[in-house]
């Protein structure tokens, strides 16, 4: 004979809080720069939207902007860059700060201008701006009465 059990919502909160508490035990015990291998970490970015443009700001300390290369190709728009190791001859109490190289690749679903696309640098943040092509911005129609 079949049992019948009682849904309770408690139940089910109790097992989100426990994949909750797993999720973030686990990115703070192993950030996505540790043990360092070849692989690239990705470069955590800001990305706004204007009606004329897209722009994108990155951290990138240390760095100067030849150390960054910056690409589009299509709807495609890349960050790399590497981030130098740390001091080798030290023992680290603690260490915090991803090194290695980083990449960024994003799609851009609008229609853009890639002719004016500029990025520049400021106090160790890297500004990507993209304007949308004409065809992309909007429109504002006016409304007439009809006589």
């Amino acid at each position: 004979m079949p049992a019948i059990i009682r849904w309770s919502p408690a139940r089910e909160l109790v097992r989100l809080s426990d994949a909750m508490d797993r999720m973030l035990d686990e990115s703070w015990t192993r950030p996505a720069f540790a043990a360092r291998t070849e692989r690239e970490f990705r470069l955590p970015l800001d990305v706004f939207t204007t009606p004329n443009e897209i722009v994108l700001s990155a951290n990138v300390p240390g760095l100067k902007p030849e150390e960054v290369e910056v690409t589009l190709e299509g709807d495609t728009l890349t960050i790399r860059g590497e981030f130098k190791p740390p001091m080798d001859n030290v023992d680290y109490i603690f260490q915090e700060r991803p090194y290695g190289k980083f990449a960024r690749t994003l799609t851009i679903n609008v229609p853009v201008n890639n002719e004016k696309v500029e990025a520049t640098f400021e106090n160790g943040v890297l500004t990507i701006t993209v304007p949308k092509a004409e065809a992309a911005r909007p429109k504002t129609i006016k409304v007439e009465a009809k006589k």
